[in-house]
Formats: structure tokens, C-alpha cells, sequence
């Protein structure tokens, strides 16, 4: 396994994070994404830890609560051998402040989450999304006294667009309250949308980028071509999230099906390990209810793809230019000594 360092932080986690989204079947939803009783859950979380996984990543509406819960159980005596990040913001009940970032939820959520995964602190507390209603100063001085309380060592955010983040930034300077050291936020080869505001931004603040759902939802999984699902059980068949553009992301799987055959590994493993060569990723958050899976997704991190391989990828997934990046890219092609601007990289294709 590899480690990094969580944002700019002093702390290294696995380079792979195991997700505990498939843990528990409170909800339509989390049925159908996993189901997975308490013995599956520790098998699963054994298999990471015997693997090097050090990172493990759940949220308080997974399940209702039982994903923290199954999770607190599988670690048991591990517990201070990880990091364990957690989140707060859907809704956990039909009362009037049972859902949001006000301090009163905030301080509730994590007191119920200390409970549920059965530890006195959470390495990383993350708020789930942007919340309208909530004053971000309320926000961030609520995550503050849970870290001055010592019941939360670090805060991070998840979902959120890039001038959320810095107008937090922003505010945790001025106030001297607690900073997001990470996003969570949706990243593949299938929607690479954050490429334009967010990643540019997390590079320039030392922000760590945490990534869910690395295989679309599982369309990169390999069980989904042109000619159909391989398989009928696929989450993806039953819950089609995160949205992908069809025909663009049939392409970008066909280059993986050669890729993989070429390397030995499979398109998962492809589709992992393109994320794993991105300068902004820290950690790939990969989840699994079969331990084959499982096994499948933690080899990707011995699969390296040469700068040929990256650039096909690149091109086959690229986004197309919008304004005002491209306008970036004319005014700067000519703004050192010697330069010629190329008129390419702005003109329509």
C-alpha cells in the first residue's frame, strides 16, 4: 500500500480508502447499493486492514446510522490503528432540525456518531454539502469546538463548489477557527467536471481531494460495454448515479478493455489507477459488498500506466473547453519571453 498526506496535514492515510456505503440496509436506497450484514462487514474490513488500508470513510445517513455503527464493530481493538472520517448533514429524522450544518445539529450528529461507531473521537468530520440556510461562520465555529473538544482531530468538507471552499478558507483565517483540510467530491473518467474551478483551487490552497465513487457508480467496473450488463445484480442496473455521458463513456471504456488486456489487470483496476496518477488525488475511496471485488479494486494500486496510457485516457475523457478557461489558455500562451501564442489551443475543433 501507499500513503499520503492528508491535505496539509501531518497525518498519512492509504492511498485507497475503503468506503463503507454497502454496509447496512436501512433506506430503498442503501439496499440496493449494499445490504450487507455485520459478518460481511468485518470480513471486508479485515481484508483492508490485511491489505494496508488505513482509511475509512462512512457518513451518519449511510444506512441511517447502522453503516457507522457495523463499522465501529469490524474495527473494534483497530480503532486507533486508522483514520476514520465520517459526515454530517442529510437528514436523520423528520424533526425540524434533524438535517442541515446549524451548530445544533452539527454538535447532535457528532455526539450520535461517537456513539454509533462506539470511539471518543473522528479523525475526520466532514460536512456532507452546502447548506443555504446555515451561515458558514456557525458552521465552522460548531466543527471548531468539536476539535477543541478533542472529539474531532481534523474537518473536511464534501460536495461543495470551489468558492464554497475558499470563502471558507477564507473565514477560518479571519476567525481563527478550524480549516477544511479535504473535499470528498465525485471524480472518474466518466465526469472529470471538477478539472475546471475545484481542482485548479485545491492545488493553490494544499486542500487534500478525497474521491467517491471512482467507477461512475460501477459503469467503469468493466460489467457494463456496448453489448449490455454482464451482470443483473450491478448497483449501477438498479441505481443509475452518478449521471455519465453514454456513447463518450462507451469510448473510454473500450480504450480500458485493451489497456487492461494489455497490462493484465482489469478495467476497474484501469479506472482506479488513473485516478491514483492525478497529482490532486490523496485517496480513492473504493467500496465493495464481494471480497473478489474488493481484492480486484485494492490491486490497483500496483498498476502503472506510462504517459501514453494517461494521455489516450486524457483525450478520450477530456472536457470540452468553456469559458473562461479558455480564454486562460490564449492569454497566457505568449506571456513568457519568447513565446508564440497557439492559436490551436483556443480555435474551435
Amino acid at each position: 500500500m501507499l500513503y499520503s498526506q492528508l491535505g496539509n496535514t501531518g497525518t498519512f492515510v492509504s492511498r485507497l480508502c475503503f468506503g463503507t456505503m454497502t454496509f447496512g440496509g436501512a433506506g430503498t436506497i442503501y439496499q440496493a447499493i449494499g445490504g450487507l450484514g455485520q459478518e460481511n462487514a468485518n470480513a471486508l474490513v479485515s481484508q483492508s486492514l490485511d491489505a494496508g488500508v488505513n482509511f475509512f470513510d462512512t457518513a451518519n445517513v449511510y444506512a441511517l446510522g447502522e453503516s457507522e455503527t457495523m463499522l465501529g464493530k469490524a474495527l473494534g481493538a483497530k480503532r486507533k490503528e486508522v483514520v476514520v472520517a465520517t459526515k454530517t448533514y442529510g437528514r436523520m429524522g423528520s424533526g425540524a432540525n434533524d438535517v442541515g450544518l446549524s451548530r445544533i445539529q452539527i454538535l447532535r450528529s457528532a455526539e450520535d456518531s461517537l456513539k454509533r461507531l462506539g470511539t471518543d473521537y473522528i479523525d475526520l468530520y466532514q460536512i456532507h454539502g452546502f447548506d443555504p440556510l446555515t451561515p458558514m461562520e456557525e458552521t465552522l465555529s460548531a466543527l471548531t469546538d468539536l476539535v477543541r473538544q478533542g472529539k474531532v482531530r481534523y474537518i473536511g468538507c464534501s460536495n461543495l463548489a470551489a468558492w464554497h471552499i475558499v470563502k471558507a478558507l477564507g473565514i477560518s483565517a479571519r476567525e481563527h477557527l478550524e480549516k477544511f483540510v479535504t473535499l470528498q467530491a465525485y471524480y472518474s473518467l466518466a465526469g472529470r467536471d471538477l478539472e475546471r474551478e475545484i481542482v485548479p483551487m485545491l492545488l493553490d490552497q494544499k486542500v487534500g481531494l478525497l474521491i467517491w465513487s471512482p467507477l461512475a457508480g460501477g459503469f467503469l467496473s468493466g460489467k457494463f460495454t456496448r453489448g449490455g450488463v454482464s451482470e443483473e445484480d450491478s448497483r449501477r442496473s438498479k441505481f443509475g448515479f452518478p449521471p455519465v455521458n453514454l456513447e463518450k463513456t462507451y469510448d473510454i471504456i473500450d480504450a480500458m478493455q485493451t489497456m487492461a488486456k494489455e497490462k493484465q489487470a482489469t478495467v476497474a483496476q484501469i479506472a482506479l489507477a488513473w485516478l491514483l496518477h492525478q497529482p490532486a488525488v490523496t485517496s480513492v475511496i473504493i467500496g465493495a459488498k464481494k471480497p473478489d471485488q474488493l481484492k480486484d479494486n485494492l490491486s490497483s494500486i500496483d498498476v502503472k500506466l506510462e504517459a501514453a496510457d494517461l494521455e489516450k485516457l486524457d483525450k478520450l475523457s477530456e472536457l470540452a473547453p468553456e469559458y473562461p478557461g479558455w480564454m486562460f489558455s490564449f492569454q497566457g500562451s505568449d506571456r513568457r519571453p519568447g513565446q508564440v501564442r497557439d492559436w490551436s489551443r483556443v480555435t474551435p475543433k
